[in-house]
């Protein structure tokens, strides 16, 4: 027996244990070392003129015996010489495809597309084989080779001459695998099996670009007997019939014009398992110094798991046709982790194993590039289908949102343009953009309003009273809309242009950036000077009403109680809660409802309406001294001020005994 050229047993170790995390990747880098001979032998026909192949015979056979429990891939591609059997796969991780390809680097062109490129893949199959043995016949040599080893210590070489047993008539190679006895711990007949290799063909090899053929059985109905009556019952005979596994031509390389649009959908089906047709379809290709072909999908529904913490987003990434990794997440940011599809580029580094991507500026440029191409996409949709776009904003919209904040802001720029609110005067979802657009002059923010419900937002007395100073009120009902306009700041907007066409000296009109402003804060400054010195002079005649108030409602409950500018008039309502600082009445609503309640509070204004009879109750019940009156007063007021805002009162029942003492 001859001894594995390495330094140590430990290397093959390694090799077989290690280096692979999932046993059946074997038969993709068996599949991929056959695709490699077949491309082999494909440029040398094309470079030497007395070598005829047919092209058309080039293919990957698999056949399996249950009983002797073996599984064989054979190709009819260059074989190996003695020689080349001693080099290739007795001395581990060096790799003979790579040494051809650079060895024809120059020559080879788009003729061979060479996979293997470590000299590992071939030791995957000790993962599943107790002994493998690789029967191999070169193009250019009369003589057999056959290499046997049970992958511990060593391996056997045997010369096999014209005539004798095991000779193989044809240049090519066999590897034949003797698979493992099956354990408590494993079982190896899934590779024994017809429906096992079918499988795992269409999950890793399905694009290599020759056929990968195994025999199947098929079931066909036997001729009707002349003599049966019309009571025949059809009988059926099992046959077998050699069968091509794999699809070869990979949709993604074709030109779009080429494919339409029900064959994208199935292939979305089959390769995503997800029965709605997906909103979006498109690709990219790249070429220069980095190219990689893509096929991406936006689902035409959110599954039901993407806003969970089990959901894994990725595109599947292939290297030159074969599968690397089914969900390769490095290729998608967080907020397109709804977008599936197909990433192809034979320029990738991977880890030795080809089961991992590795950190690379190639990968960046992929990934920028991917996203970019994402954003244009989901733009042009904006644009072109709005409808369609709407329907993809309610599956995925929050998505975009939450990138926004988790970047702390630094995505707004890419992604705010792609945002949809819902318009309290337009009634209907609009951009910020078209909510810029429709500003009356001298606007200077973005006014909305957060809540959980879009019809009782409507109807809030913040928002009806921005409504009346003729500024439109974004209503906003996810719970990270508030997050995410906070993370904004403010959003760039550029006026559309006002010079005259064909105006020669026209200058490009200048962005401006307009604050994000929730119409529930104490600081809108909507108030005219008029209404601000009424505000003014009411306050100040007033402060002792305010103070009893304050007291009347407790310690900490409200940081003051004022007069309201922006409640201005009779039909206005009584008083609204509004909040100063950076924590809303909604932000410290649903902060506090989460899973770990964080006991937020925000800084709670009372505000009056001083032009409302009510508040002329409330002077009243203050100028006779008459603080039960006073007290229930200001606990009324307060509470249903809350109610307006869709937060829950502290005490309903002391909600309830109040309207009854009112009412008594």
């Amino acid at each position: 027996m001859r001894k594995f050229k390495t330094e140590s047993k430990k290397l093959l170790d390694l090799m077989i244990n290690s280096i692979y995390t999932n046993r059946e990747i074997f038969l993709r880098e068996l599949v991929s070392n056959a695709s490699d001979a077949i491309d082999k032998l494909h440029f040398k026909s094309l470079t030497d003129s007395s070598l005829h192949v047919d092209q058309d015979a080039l293919a990957i056979r698999l056949a399996y015996d249950k009983d002797a429990r073996t599984l064989t891939v054979s190709d009819n591609g260059i074989g190996m010489t003695p020689d080349e059997v001693e080099k290739n796969l007795g001395t581990i991780a060096h790799s003979g495809s790579e040494e051809f390809k650079e060895a024809n680097a120059e020559a080879q062109g788009d003729a061979v597309d060479i996979i293997g490129r470590f000299g590992v893949g071939f030791y995957s199959a000790f993962m599943v084989a107790k002994q493998v043995t690789v029967v191999t016949r070169s193009i250019d040599a009369a003589e057999t080779v056959r290499w046997t080893s049970d992958g511990i210590e060593g391996y056997e070489i045997t010369t096999i001459a014209p005539g004798e047993e095991g000779f193989r008539a044809e240049n090519g190679t066999d590897v034949i695998l003797e698979l493992k006895d099956n354990t408590d711990e494993a079982s190896y007949d899934e590779f024994l099996s017809e429906w096992g290799l079918t499988d795992l063909v269409k999950r890793y090899s399905n694009y290599v670009r020759y056929p990968i053929q195994m025999m199947v059985t098929k079931s066909r109905p036997k001729p009707k007997p002349e003599d049966a009556g019309d009571d025949y019952t059809p009988e059926y005979e099992s046959y077998e019939e050699l069968e091509t596994l794999n699809s070869m031509t990979p949709i993604w390389k074709k030109k779009a014009s080429e494919v339409s649009q029900d064959e994208y959908n199935e292939f979305y089906h089959a390769t995503f398992h997800d029965y709605t047709d997906p909103a979006r379809t498109f690709s990219l290709h790249a070429e220069g110094a980095l190219e990689y072909d893509a096929l991406l999908f936006v689902p035409g529904k959110a599954p039901f798991d993407l806003y969970s913490r089990d959901y894994e987003k990725g595109l599947e990434l292939y290297s030159s046709n074969v599968l690397i990794m089914e969900k390769c997440a490095d290729l998608l940011p967080d907020y397109y982790n709804f977008v599936r599809g197909v990433v192809d580029s034979a320029d990738v580094h991977l880890n030795i194993s080809r089961e991992t991507l590795q950190q690379t500026r190639q990968l960046q440029a992929m990934a920028k590039r991917i996203e970019k191409k994402i954003t244009s996409e989901l733009e042009h949709m904006r644009d072109d289908d709005r409808e369609a776009y709407e329907t993809f904003f309610e599956n995925f919209g929050r998505g975009l949102k939450y990138g926004i904040y988790q970047s702390y802001g630094m995505k707004k720029d890419e992604l705010a343009g792609l945002l949809l609110f819902w318009s309290a005067r337009e009634q209907k979802m609009v951009t910020l953009e078209e909510y810029a657009a429709q500003m009356p002059e001298g606007q200077k923010a973005v006014y909305f309003a957060c809540g959980d419900d879009r019809d009782r937002l409507f109807k809030m007395p913040v928002v009806t009273a921005v409504l009346a100073k003729g500024y439109d009120v974004l209503l906003c009902t996810q719970d990270v809309d508030e997050f995410c306009f906070q993370a904004m700041r403010d959003f760039a907007y550029t006026p559309a242009a006002e010079a005259a066409e064909g105006d020669a000296e026209a200058t490009e009109p200048e962005t401006k950036r307009l604050e994000l402003k929730n119409v529930a804060s104490g600081d809108l400054d909507l108030a005219s000077e008029d209404e601000k010195k009424a505000a003014e002079d009411a306050a100040k005649a007033n402060e002792g009403l305010f103070s009893a108030m304050k007291d009347a409602l407790g310690d900490g409950v409200v940081t003051k109680v004022t007069v309201s500018s922006r409640l201005t008039t009779a039909t206005d309502a009584p008083a609204c809660v509004t909040a100063e600082g950076p924590v809303s009445l909604e932000m410290e609503k649903i902060l506090n409802a989460g899973p770990m309640p964080e006991d937020v509070k925000s800084q709670r204004v009372l505000e009056l309406n001083a032009q409302h009879p009510v508040f002329s109750k409330l002077q009243a019940a203050n100028e006779e001294n008459d603080q039960d009156k006073l007290k229930l007063y200001t606990e009324l007021l307060y509470d249903q001020a809350l109610l307006m805002e869709g937060v829950a009162v502290a005490d309903p029942v002391a909600f309830a005994q109040n309207i009854c003492k009112l009412m008594a």
